[in-house]
């Protein structure tokens, strides 16, 4: 494979990796606040129902002994089905809110890392243009000769290492 073929590669390849992390970063965030947002919903679902099962409570200290037993037992129930809600938000809050928040670090982290590559991969473009013009320019001179070799096999040492990360 020329040098041509292998910058095109390593083109696309970054192209798909670029096009991986926007994408990743668009929808993980929308996914994450569209999770923090049911989460606090339920949350609040969880509130209001507190509030009526304390309301009932205080209705049913008014009412009948019979009235009062089945409102307290109803209230009871209600209270019970809170604490369900509550463990879902716990849950929601550990198990899927927080994982997603972390990839946004993970992105930035992977996005920097790309830039780091791009800019190494363009002085590398840079350097192996100048030492072309070189040898173009003395074509007799091993010693450049050599260095252009030299150059291109640890640029694809490089891109090994690189692929394998």
């Amino acid at each position: 494979m020329s040098y041509n073929q292998e910058a095109r590669v390593r083109d696309i390849q970054t192209r798909q990796i670029q096009d991986a992390i926007t994408n990743v970063e668009k929808h993980f965030g929308e996914m994450c606040q569209i999770f923090a947002a049911y989460v606090r919903k339920t949350a609040r679902l969880r509130d209001k129902a507190d509030l009526l099962v304390r309301e009932i409570n205080l209705f049913a200290d008014t009412e009948t002994p019979n009235m009062k037993f089945g409102l307290k037992s109803f209230a009871e129930e209600l209270a019970k089905l809170q604490d369900y809600r509550q463990a879902e938000v716990e849950r929601l809050e550990a198990k899927v809110v927080e994982p997603l928040k972390s990839y946004g670090a993970i992105i930035k982290l992977k996005r920097e890392d790309l830039k780091v590559t791009l800019s190494a991969r363009n002085r590398e473009a840079k350097q192996m243009t100048q030492l072309e013009k070189t040898r173009q320019r003395n074509p007799s001179d091993r010693q450049i000769i050599s260095q252009v070799g030299d150059y291109r096999r640890s640029t694809i040492k490089v891109m090994e290492i690189v692929s394998f990360n």
